[in-house]
């Protein structure tokens, strides 16, 4: 018997490496992937201007962004903007500023992917083989009610699905050739982070205490599932060798002013040395 239903991960058209460089934009729910994947030694961006959780917002961080990583992951919270009142511009963060200087507002279905669009267009500009990877944060909005919640998730949703059939049509209508158009390096696709959470993971017990966010077992649990469809092999191989340095640079020691402690440190530390430099090169020669 089943006892859960298994969420399906279409196969990305793309794979990570070891020591890739990356880029993680979005809400607070990219920060914690994205922290998997610094934690993990690879070279990833988490934020760079603070947690940004609707698509203008997103376009803003991409523009004020001057790296050009291989692998981008947009994370989108909710479709709600707030304008300054008197410029009318959206704006990334309020600052603290009285709530009367703001008006909220709720992006359309295609207003949302207009500001993805864009994002993804420049991102291409600055490196033409980038794989732009969107996701939907699973966390709920209690503020909005819970209803509504949703009705922000669906506009993202359907919002980042316009995205991917406008892409996937203009592929088509340039490249005849579906061979030719396979081997193209740029990428747009999906992680399903929402429904794997929402319908995979649908017990309580997956959560934190306020109930909203994930727990940290959920959040593991997903990332396994990015290690597992979107990982190269070279990727999987450079983290099992990884996770027992990690667990050693983690080691709590009775006493961490010890001789020998601090020699098991230095060793350790030569060993993630070689472990680096070993993947960066070969990163770099393919």
């Amino acid at each position: 018997m089943k006892f859960r239903t298994i969420v399906d991960i279409p196969k990305p058209r793309f794979l990570i490496e070891p020591y890739e460089e990356m880029l993680f934009v979005g809400s607070c729910f990219a920060d914690s992937i994205g922290q998997r994947f610094v934690e993990n030694k690879f070279r990833a961006t988490v934020n760079p201007y603070g947690t940004m959780y609707n698509p203008a917002s997103v376009l803003h961080t991409v523009e004020r962004f001057e790296g050009a990583p291989r692998v981008v992951f947009i994370t989108l919270g909710t479709n709600h903007v707030y304008r300054l009142k008197e410029t009318g511009e959206i704006v990334d963060n309020c600052q603290k500023r009285p709530a009367a200087l703001f008006q909220e507002e709720e992006l359309t279905v295609d207003e949302c992917a207009d500001y993805l669009q864009q994002t993804v267009e420049l991102l291409r500009r600055r490196r033409p083989d980038v794989h732009i990877v969107f996701t939907v944060s699973p966390i709920r909005y209690r503020k909005y009610g819970y209803h509504e919640s949703q009705l922000s998730k669906a506009t993202l949703l359907l919002a980042v699905d316009k995205v991917l059939a406008s892409d996937k049509h203009g592929l088509t209508r340039t490249v005849a050739d579906k061979e030719v158009r396979k081997s193209l390096c740029s990428s747009v696709a999906y992680f399903p982070a929402y429904e794997i959470l929402m319908d995979e993971l649908r017990d309580y017990r997956y959560y934190a205490a306020d109930m909203l966010h994930p727990s940290d077992v959920a959040v593991e649990y997903i990332w396994q599932q990015l290690v597992e469809h979107y990982f190269s092999p070279r990727a999987k191989d450079f983290l099992r060798e990884w996770t027992p340095l990690k667990a050693a640079l983690n080691h709590r020691p009775f006493n961490p002013d010890s001789e020998e402690y601090k020699t098991f440190m230095c060793q350790t530390q030569e060993k993630i040395n070689v472990l680096i430099e070993k993947y960066r090169c070969r990163q770099e020669n393919n």
